[in-house]
């Protein structure tokens, strides 16, 4: 971790008001400049209903950003029982938990356009449309294309104006599966911006 980055976290965990601990770990957690892009978004913009892929430090600052605006809901999926468990344990401490549920949601296998994968149990995911979208996870050694089916599968459900952010999006498996995104949806804004671990921010379009 370098100086700038540990003064990142330092300074969203005092914009935030998160003086009692946070769910850091080095080797899974967000960067910390992807996760000022998605706290930034979420003060300024006020969505609604977010939905994120991977629970951890993302889900505690996102939720924080849910009181902090006075509205919004915040559901993670999350395929580790302990992890979901460990970050479940912080609501109480920020007295969060109104604005969050971790959902536990296993790794389910199913096929998209002939190619199978495994991706997150949704269907308890509220009906409510969903107003962005954070995707940080499946990790990306289990399978090719891990994080491909976020789209595929939660499309119907995204908001005529939805923002969806894409983390890690420098690694090859990222780029290709953005592209596959675009082929399937060239309708939908994109742009990349270079983060440490590289971020792919995209808009859906559907009523101009």
């Amino acid at each position: 971790m370098t100086d700038r980055g540990l003064d990142l976290y330092s300074a969203l965990e005092e914009k935030l008001g998160l003086k009692k601990g946070v769910p850091y770990t080095p080797d899974w957690s967000a960067a910390p400049d992807f996760i000022e892009l998605i706290v930034e978004h979420s003060l300024t913009e006020k969505p609604q209903t977010i939905v994120e892929c991977s629970s951890g430090l993302t889900t505690l600052m996102l939720a924080r950003c849910c009181k902090m605006n006075g509205s919004g809901h915040l559901y993670s999926l999350e395929n580790g029982a302990e992890y979901a468990a460990k970050t479940r344990s912080y609501f109480e401490r920020y007295e969060l938990d109104e604005w969050v549920t971790v959902l536990d949601a296993p790794l389910e296998k199913m096929t998209i356009h002939g190619n199978e994968y495994l991706w997150y149990k949704s269907s308890d995911i509220s009906n409510e449309s969903i107003d962005m979208l954070v995707i940080d996870g499946p990790p990306g050694f289990m399978q090719k294309n891990a994080r491909y089916p976020a789209l595929p599968v939660l499309f119907e459900r995204l908001s005529d104006h939805c923002v969806i952010f894409l983390d890690d999006a420098a690694r090859d498996d990222e780029k290709e599966l953005v592209h596959l995104w675009l082929n399937e949806h060239p309708e939908i804004e994109h742009e990349y911006i270079d983060t440490e671990r590289g971020c792919v921010r995209l808009v859906i379009n559907r009523k101009k």
